[in-house]
């Protein structure tokens, strides 16, 4: 089960570099979210994988570490998403104003030049 999850946390961090390596607004996003949701099972796993315990005290339950699931990575995850959440709301926002303002997708707001392509004129003259 630990090596599932390990895999799964490389595999979202590979794929959220990656995108955050992208020259798209949209794919620095993803990428972005994806490495949001990479910490988050970081922070998840790092409180012991218990299934079926409690994170609370209960009554007739022996107030030992082994009847018990760790509270605090769980806590640190819900406000993680939290913030992750109002920060993809941020980003997609400027990134919105940023499209409308450049008219270009690109991080840095230039598209890159592009060779012209022969035109149905120059086809014509190489022809003749």
């Amino acid at each position: 089960m630990e090596f599932a999850l390990a895999s799964g946390i490389g595999v979202l961090v590979a794929a959220g570099v990656y995108l955050l390596l992208r020259a798209r607004t949209f794919d620095v996003i993803l990428g972005l979210t994806l490495l949001s949701y990479a910490t988050n099972l970081l922070i998840f796993a790092s409180g012991r994988m218990v299934v079926g315990k409690p994170p609370v005290l209960r009554a007739l339950v022996e107030p030992v570490r082994a009847n018990y699931a760790d509270p605090l990575p769980q806590a640190l995850v819900l406000t993680a998403i939290v913030i992750a959440f109002a920060m993809t709301a941020v980003v997609v926002v400027v990134a919105m104003r940023n499209h409308a303002d450049l008219r270009s997708d690109h991080v840095d707001g230039r598209e890159p030049e592009r060779k012209p392509d022969a035109g149905p004129e120059d086809e014509r003259s190489r022809d003749a």
